[in-house]
């Protein structure tokens, strides 16, 4: 066998269909395109049209947040990528390593708003390193090396009252809690 003998089985690849090439071929005259007018033509922007009334897209309301504008973007660094810079000798594993030394050291190509640590590898060189997050297993491996690793986001503490309506209404403190039936609560009116 050789390669100029391989070739997909009969029928698998399909000529290209010529459309327009006279009323005979099947595909002639309007060229599967249908009648004249906007849909005949190239460019169509008609999905949403609903003939000049409010398409449904407008007509329902618009609910709920999007955190994109707001959210960080983070470079993600694994700790195999990060010894194998210092082995390399791209970055020195006795300073102190932050966002500007791994772009000045090549391992990362822009700072963007920071850098992420995660655990992927091992870690063999004791390092100080600052970074914007980590995981657990990655603060875990720097740990255990002997180095030391700063976290600059602020860690999330959970509220200390529940935030929204139905959150008060699950622990009885918000409008929606019923008050509690008492004797004369389930006592019936008089003249009834």
């Amino acid at each position: 066998m050789k390669l100029s003998q391989i070739a997909d089985r009969p029928g698998a690849r399909r000529g290209h269909f010529r459309i327009g090439r006279g009323i005979g071929s099947g595909k002639g005259k309007t060229g599967g395109r249908g009648g004249k007018g906007q849909t005949a033509r190239s460019g169509v922007r008609i999905k949403g049209f609903e003939g000049g009334q409010m398409p449904l897209h407008r007509r329902l309301p618009k609910r709920g947040f999007r955190n994109s504008p707001f959210a960080l973007d983070l470079n993600e660094i694994n700790l195999d990528r990060l010894q194998s810079a210092i082995d390399k000798g791209k970055i020195d594993a006795k300073a102190t390593i932050d966002t500007a030394v791994l772009v000045k050291g090549g391992v990362l190509r822009r700072a963007k708003d920071g850098v992420r640590l995660l655990g992927k590898g091992a870690l063999k060189s004791k390092i100080d390193i600052v970074v914007h997050g980590a995981s657990k297993s990655a603060q875990a491996a720097v740990e255990k090396a002997g180095g030391s690793i700063k976290v600059l986001a602020a860690k999330k503490v959970p509220p200390a009252e529940p935030k929204g309506k139905n959150a008060r209404a699950a622990l009885g403190q918000g409008a929606k809690a019923k008050p509690a039936k008492t004797a004369e609560n389930q006592a019936e009116p008089e003249g009834s």
